[in-house]
């Protein structure tokens, strides 16, 4: 089964010479997109403390980076902030938002009803970030036409309806929450379907064509990671002590 305070303004935010470009560009490394949605998350806390601007260095200090590395990363995307103002709190929310494309509401569905993917339909924080649930799969019996998740909840649907809903609700991202060995034939069927991306909770890696784009979430390798810095930093605080 598939149920499985005070703010110091910027003194430099530099300029970029060239406009704004979508993130998708290849010329964008990786790893600056990624720290997109974290400016994006300290920016969001900010204006819920009625933060009006914010510093490149007190973006980079909350999130254990360099203000050049801030920067940076915004240097990609076009031009951000003023000379000796800093950057609008608000402002910048409503570009980040623009470049990761969150500034529309994008429908996806959830394959996989168990105990993580209720649990993911009950998450109340989607929406806000400009993503819908609007449809959810398993196959167990006992599961179909069942309500799951925040009020008015979503039915659980037979699998046999997947590419239906995929075509007449034009969904273009996909959950997977299955276990590894279902997850390559589901992720195919999602691909075939036109999904356009997936974001994979299976202990497994996908194969799956270019076009469309994949990202991996295995909690267990998370915490093997977490595990292995926890000990990597008791046997180094050891070692000091022991010397």
């Amino acid at each position: 089964m598939y149920s499985q305070g005070m703010h110091v303004p910027d003194s430099d935010p530099k300029p970029s010479p060239e406009p704004s470009r979508p993130a998708r560009e290849s010329h964008v490394p990786i790893p600056a997109v990624r720290r997109l949605s974290l400016y994006l998350r300290e920016l969001e806390a900010l204006r819920k403390k009625d933060s009006k601007t914010v510093s490149s260095r007190q973006l980079g200090t909350a999130l254990g980076l360099t203000d050049a590395q801030v920067r940076k990363d915004l240097a990609y995307f076009g031009q951000f902030g003023r000379p000796g103002k800093g950057y609008d709190v608000s402002e910048m929310i409503a570009r980040i938002r623009s470049i990761l494309g969150t500034d529309r509401t994008w429908r996806a569905l959830l394959v996989g009803a168990g105990h993580l993917g209720t649990a993911l339909l009950s998450y109340r924080g989607f929406f806000g970030k400009g993503f819908e649930i609007v449809a959810a799969f398993d196959n167990n019996p006992a599961k179909i036409g069942t309500v799951v998740g925040v009020p008015p909840g979503i039915e659980i649907r037979p699998l046999d309806r997947l590419e239906e809903v995929v075509r007449d609700l034009r969904v273009q991202m996909a959950i997977l929450c299955v276990p590894a060995p279902a997850a390559q034939e589901l992720a195919d069927r999602l691909v075939a379907a036109g999904i356009k991306g997936i974001l994979n909770f299976a202990p497994v890696t996908l194969t799956i064509p270019d076009h469309v784009s994949v990202g991996s979430v295995d909690l267990a390798q998370r915490l093997e990671q977490l595990a292995f810095h926890i000990s990597a930093k008791q046997l180094l605080d050891d070692a000091q002590q022991g010397g």
